[in-house]
């Protein structure tokens, strides 16, 4: 019997034929019990990204994923917005491709992670949809949670998109070559190596966040706080069993940043406590994807210059120096941010903080 399916969007959203069959191709295998699709479902390598998946008595790895851990950093800096000039922190924001040069293995060990855990790659971005933006707040329609939080509204906000890089990749790789895409049953030696494994990873990518954060702000002469770090590629004990988050983020950890495209703008939210019941504690971990890279590409390469795409509609600007990556990753290639805000907004498992307005979104240069 497959387990139920439940889709949280509105008719207004839509939701691609392909990702709604892969969440039921899912909900068959065997020990799934519960699955949920956010309003920013889109179909993935085989399995649906923006979902959650509920099971009593399995871990699923291939449900998480090669990018455990994945998330969102944001951090509050001092830095009045009306000082930050955009072609300086152009200028400024090089070298961030290069390995980072602080002390990898102390950073490691306060992490408490082994101290030649992939240090190599610590500080990097990473290639896909990962980017660190510099942002201003646009609205806020919540002024106590926003006070709360320690937000200066007139100062430059930092987030950082990444995860473990080739950590969890091979976190992956190893399972597959040794289980296939088999799920592990919970309380097993196999599953606990797994998780053992699966844990150091997510904290790899928290520690990478904050290292992206620090040389940013050390490139453009700016202190930051950070206020938030919220994880959407994972598994963790829930309600008895275990819930496998493939993008999406979870309900039960405060407040979340929901980005939209690179030329939209990001929703600071508050989950409501209801969202466990209806939506198995997760939310929407972004706008989610329109059309695939291919897709994009092609739609999009004959229609505006790379020059058409480092500007955007709200005037921020977009580094890419990957010419295939700057059209895969394009506004246009993603869905409304708004109207997925709105429907977790319908379904009463949200309540909207602000908006903030991108200034640069930083991706990748060539050196």
């Amino acid at each position: 019997m497959s387990a139920h399916v439940d889709i949280i969007a509105s008719p207004e959203s839509w939701i691609e034929q392909a990702a709604i069959d892969q969440l039921h191709q899912t909900a068959a295998l065997e020990g799934m019990d519960r699955i949920v699709g956010l309003p920013d479902l889109h179909a993935g390598r085989g399995i649906a990204v923006g979902a959650a998946f509920w099971s009593r008595t399995r871990v699923f790895p291939h449900l998480v994923g090669n990018d455990i851990g994945c998330g969102m950093g944001f951090w509050a800096s001092d830095t009045p917005v009306r000082k930050f000039r955009l072609d300086a922190a152009d200028r400024k924001l090089h070298g961030l491709e290069a390995p980072w040069s602080g002390d990898h293995g102390a950073r490691l060990e306060e992490a408490g992670l082994p101290p030649s855990l992939m240090g190599e790659a610590l500080g990097s971005i990473g290639a896909g949809n990962h980017f660190a933006e510099l942002l201003a707040v646009d609205t806020v329609l919540d002024e106590d949670s926003f006070v709360a939080l320690g937000i200066d509204r007139n100062a430059v906000q930092l987030m950082v998109h990444s995860g473990s890089r080739g950590l969890g990749d091979a976190i992956l790789v190893r399972h597959l070559a040794h289980r296939n895409a088999q799920s592990l049953e919970a309380g097993s030696s196999d599953c606990a190596a797994y998780l053992a494994e699966h844990d150091q990873a997510v904290r790899w990518a928290v520690l990478n966040r904050e290292v992206i954060a620090e040389r940013f702000c050390e490139r453009l002469g700016m202190r930051a706080v950070r206020l938030l770090d919220i994880c959407h590629n994972s598994v963790t004990p829930w309600d008895g069993g275990w819930l496998h988050r493939k993008g999406a983020a979870p309900a039960d950890k405060g407040p979340i940043v929901v980005p939209g495209s690179r030329g939209d703008l990001t929703w600071l939210v508050r989950p409501k406590p209801d969202a466990g019941d209806r939506a198995l504690q997760s939310l929407a971990h972004g706008a989610g994807r329109k059309w695939s890279r291919s897709e994009a590409r092609a739609k999009l390469d004959r229609r505006y210059s790379i020059a058409d795409l480092e500007r955007t509609r709200l005037g921020s600007r977009v580094i890419c120096e990957d010419r295939a990556l700057i059209y895969e990753e394009a506004p246009q290639a993603y869905k409304d941010i708004a109207q997925v805000i709105d429907d977790l907004d319908r379904a009463g498992l949200i309540e909207v903080i602000a908006t903030l307005r991108p200034l640069i979104t930083y991706k990748t240069r060539r050196s």
